[in-house]
């Protein structure tokens, strides 16, 4: 079978900003640390991997991940305990309550590719470690990047995943925007991926609910 040969896949994705900057939380097992919130269609703790004194390197993937497990734990229980280190860590979404949680953490270090800007590693939902930097990763990345003012609008930077220099996405600030009351940018992300399988479904004649049914509450 045919499939046509797409290289590449550039979205803008939606508004993002920085919830917090320089937030000192404990975690169990590694100390005081500091981290960052950025919001990119999910809140990600954002920290360097110097804190955490492990080599950004894919052979350090399950101790970088153990790091990441551990914040992200310990922002969560922050954020059900309540009190000032919750308004600290500024995990709270101006239109959707259910989007108001400590999704995941990315551990960011050096590339592999001097030419590229930087090299994460996002560790996500219960615990699972994304092979490629994350476009939600990235553009959170983008926003506080851009609140720090590392990163100019219309400035393009090259992140690699874990995996280095094979795995990279490309982001940029288009603009930038007043989104529910907050400073945001609007974050394009640019990558590509291959496929790995399909599926054919089909519709069977004889089929009695093969078009639809309601069920009643």
């Amino acid at each position: 079978m045919f499939w046509p040969r797409v290289h590449e896949v550039t979205f803008e994705n939606v508004p993002s900003f920085a919830a917090a900057l320089d937030v000192a939380i404990n975690v169990l097992g590694y100390g005081s640390l500091t981290v960052d919130v950025g919001y990119g269609g999910a809140f990600y703790a954002l920290i360097d991997a110097a804190q955490l004194g492990i080599k950004m390197r894919a052979e350090n993937a399950a101790a970088l991940a153990a790091a990441g497990r551990a914040i992200t734990d310990a922002g969560r229980a922050a954020l059900r305990a309540g009190g000032a280190l919750t308004t600290a860590l500024g995990v709270s979404h101006p239109e959707e309550a259910d989007l108001s949680f400590l999704y995941g953490t990315i551990i960011s270090g050096p590339p592999e590719d001097p030419s590229h800007h930087s090299r994460n590693l996002c560790l996500f939902a219960e615990g699972e470690v994304d092979r490629s930097p994350t476009g939600s990763g990235v553009s959170a990345r983008l926003a506080v990047l851009h609140a720090r003012g590392l990163v100019k609008t219309g400035e393009e930077i090259a992140i690699e995943s874990i995996l280095g220099r094979e795995s990279v996405f490309r982001g940029r600030v288009v603009r930038t925007e007043t989104w529910a009351g907050r400073s945001a940018v609007i974050p394009e992300v640019r990558g590509s991926a291959h496929m790995t399988g399909s599926a054919r479904f089909v519709l069977d004649e004889n089929d009695p609910i093969g078009r639809g049914f309601l069920v009643a509450r």
